[in-house]
């Protein structure tokens, strides 16, 4: 359904334990990415027009069949197609009054768990909304978090960005990444990304992740080469390895097992 959407709309929302049951479009969604500590936001569907359990749990605010329950939470491009979506809980919904931004449409504000959605990704969203995520190094201004924000991005909207190419490259590619914006192990990730697959491109944001990625089926599989550019620099700012956090380290020399062990010709310059 979210394929035909288009008109302004950017977020459609279904349950997410009966695909049948869509709860409708919202065209904005403010407090989506701004969470308290326990991981809890409340979030403004703006010019939302609901549908199915959403619809329903209106007529019983402040009671306990305002709660809707999980959900997927589509992100919708400017021709309604959908560019990745985020798993949501606990949606409740706790008010809701006419929209400003159609007749018809309301304003339903919905109370939700969620520990995906990142601060700071929202313009990332925005950029591959509109077209704009189309020339490599726009993350390079970014702090610590908005690497971490930038790369949450690559990561959900991976299919989205490589909806018209082979799922992987051709073997023997050459690839290129340059160390010298690598200020962190998240910076790496930016980076390597970035090399494999273009402008926002993702190719894991941990040791795990690159060994899945290097198994296929994420841009390129082995045998390629990586031309590792500036690498001396990279080493000297990539701290050790915590395979168990999704925020982990990439320990160089953890790096450079998991490269050979695929069969990945890594040249150090």
């Amino acid at each position: 359904m979210a394929g035909s959407a288009g008109g302004g709309r950017k977020y459609a929302l279904t349950s997410d334990e009966d695909e049948s049951d869509f709860w409708g479009f919202a065209q904005e969604a403010r407090g989506l990415f701004t969470s308290s500590e326990d991981g809890l936001r409340q979030v403004e569907l703006l010019g939302c027009l609901p549908q199915g359990t959403l619809l329903k749990c209106i007529d019983h605010l402040g009671g306990r069949r305002a709660s809707a329950g999980s959900a997927d939470v589509a992100f919708l491009d400017a021709q309604g197609v959908e560019m990745g979506s985020y798993f949501v809980t606990g949606v409740t919904v706790t008010a809701a009054a006419p929209s400003l931004h159609g007749e018809g449409l309301l304003d339903v504000t919905v109370r939700l768990w969620c520990d995906q959605l990142l601060p700071g990704s929202a313009w990332v969203w925005e950029l591959l909304r509109t077209g704009r995520l189309s020339r490599k190094g726009l993350w390079h201004s970014l702090d610590a978090e908005g690497r971490i924000a930038w790369l949450s991005v690559a990561l959900w909207s991976r299919r989205y960005q490589r909806r018209e190419r082979p799922e992987d490259t051709a073997p023997g590619q050459v690839f290129t990444l340059d160390g010298r914006q690598v200020l962190d192990a998240a910076g790496f990730y930016c980076a390597l990304g970035e090399a494999i697959n273009g402008p926002g491109g993702y190719f894991g944001w941990n040791l795990a992740a690159v060994d899945d990625c290097l198994r296929g089926g994420f841009g390129a599989a082995p045998p390629f080469t990586l031309a590792w550019e500036n690498s001396d620099i990279a080493r000297s700012r990539m701290v050790g390895d915590r395979a168990s956090d999704r925020r982990a380290g990439a320990d160089f020399g953890v790096l450079q097992e998991i490269f050979a062990d695929h069969g990945v010709d890594v040249l150090l310059r």
